[in-house]
């Protein structure tokens, strides 16, 4: 448990096709089960956020991204703990994203966003990709 002195960082990717993005469905027996998010996870310690990327990335979805520039940054506070979410666009160059660590992957349009369910800490993002021209 985390308090708001000593948040959870976690690193979450934004990766964009074809004028969609990657969102994926946690898992119900999970902390927020059942809601969709954007891919990635806690950063471990002495690891950076890029890195924990990566990493995350190829262990719940088999897929490889390259890491790009920060294109948020949120702390949120839950009941029971405090999130410090960074997250990064990402390109990915190898693999079709498998759910192997989530329930469900889908590719979103930014219409179709407002059709998913996502934890209250990702609501300044969504605010944010509204208004972005997705690649």
């Amino acid at each position: 448990m985390s308090d708001g002195k000593n948040p959870i960082d976690v690193a979450a990717a934004l990766v964009f096709r074809n004028g969609r993005v990657l969102i994926t469905q946690r898992c119900a027996d999970s902390h927020l089960g059942g809601l969709w998010e954007f891919p990635g996870g806690k950063r471990e310690p002495g690891e950076t956020f890029e890195k924990c990327l990566v990493r995350e990335l190829r262990e719940e979805l088999g897929i490889e991204v390259k890491v790009s520039g920060l294109f948020e940054e949120i702390t949120h506070v839950y009941a029971d703990k405090t999130v410090h979410l960074k997250f990064f666009c990402c390109e990915l160059f190898d693999g079709e994203p498998q759910p192997l660590g989530c329930a469900a992957v889908k590719w979103a349009g930014k219409p179709e966003l407002a059709d998913y369910d996502f934890p209250a800490a990702d609501a300044r993002l969504l605010d944010k990709l509204r208004v972005y021209s997705f690649p």
